[in-house]
């Protein structure tokens, strides 16, 4: 991933250090993180970076920053402060099938995002959605591979079938992620991942982020297992609607392949998700029923303000993009 452009002091500190080597400089210490927005652009950017370093990397960053202790207790005290911040905003309770059913029940009058592009929306409004989920989806279904040495059993064996469709089921042309970039192709748009970050709003990496934050931590493991079963269960119905967009707005065959791919697919790992995954995971460790139902919550916390983000804006004929995308 490119470097992006600092938005406040705390990235700004960051990118800095990040320019020398490991063991030079010690990053800002966690009295400078403790008035921070935990939901704010400075936060969510370095938290993204920091995270960045755990999958592909940061441009002529070295790689030995991924596990440099002093890196390591900065970004603990960036995750407490989001962590927290969380906790406090999303219901208690460990009723993991009341949670999905929350999860579950569609608003009426298709008031989300995919309803607003299959029914209003335009070819520019498209756009900006497919650069707002680039981040994700050029690593789709990375952030929940490290679900698999921390389950057992079944609930292992699922997820693994699961992920097994999200790579391709053995065909690199099939891999989510590479789909996801023949769509942005075929809007015109560039699918080199993170070439869109410098333009992404905070609520758009937070959604990212705290995949990222429950995955790495063995402790939220039931919260990374809600999260994934939110992703599988809304994905069939958002993805119609989505493959109805891009047919309404003459999207290319490759944009409507990937959401068309996810109708079908997503349907099976839902219930594969629930019975297999959540039912014995909660089986063997029944005190996790309040991480799953977290994780669940959490997730759908933040992609509400996700879509209010998009929706304000666009209702308002403005781009929802820190700058609008070329050509729009």
């Amino acid at each position: 991933m490119r470097r992006p452009r600092p938005r406040g002091e705390l990235s700004a500190a960051l990118l800095d250090l990040l320019d020398g080597p490991p063991g030079d400089r010690a990053p800002p210490a966690g009295s400078a993180v403790a008035g921070a927005d935990p939901y704010g652009d400075d936060l969510q950017l370095a938290l993204c970076l920091c995270y960045e370093l755990h999958y592909q990397g940061l441009h002529g960053v070295a790689d030995e920053w991924e596990w440099d202790p002093d890196l390591l207790r900065f970004r603990a005290a960036l995750e407490r402060l989001f962590l927290e911040r969380l906790r406090a905003d999303v219901p208690d309770g460990d009723d993991v099938d009341a949670a999905l059913r929350e999860v579950l029940v569609e608003p009426a009058g298709g008031t989300g995002v995919s309803s607003f592009l299959r029914d209003e929306g335009e070819l520019w409004q498209l756009r900006e959605y497919a650069a707002h989920r680039s981040l994700y989806q050029l690593k789709e279904a990375d952030p929940h591979v490290w679900a698999v040495p921390r389950l057992t059993g079944r609930a292992k064996a699922s997820l693994v079938a699961v992920e097994y469709d999200e790579f391709g089921a053995g065909r690199a042309d099939r891999v989510h992620a590479r789909l996801f970039a023949d769509l942005m192709r075929d809007l015109g748009l560039d699918d080199t991942h993170g070439y869109y970050l410098d333009d992404l709003p905070a609520p758009t990496l937070a959604t990212v982020n705290v995949m990222s934050l429950l995955g790495l931590h063995r402790a939220l493991r039931g919260g990374l297992v809600g999260h994934f079963a939110v992703v599988e269960a809304t994905s069939p119905p958002a993805s119609r609607r989505l493959v109805q967009a891009m047919e309404r707005l003459g999207a290319g065959p490759a944009a409507v392949r990937f959401y068309a791919e996810h109708v079908e697919a997503d349907a099976v790992h839902e219930q594969l998700v629930r019975h297999d995954v959540i039912g014995d995971l909660l089986r063997r460790e029944p005190r996790l029923a309040a991480d799953v139902a977290f994780g669940v919550r959490v997730t759908r916390f933040l992609e509400d303000r996700f879509a209010r983000c998009l929706l304000d804006a666009w209702r308002s004929g403005r781009t929802s993009l820190r700058a609008p995308l070329p050509g729009s």
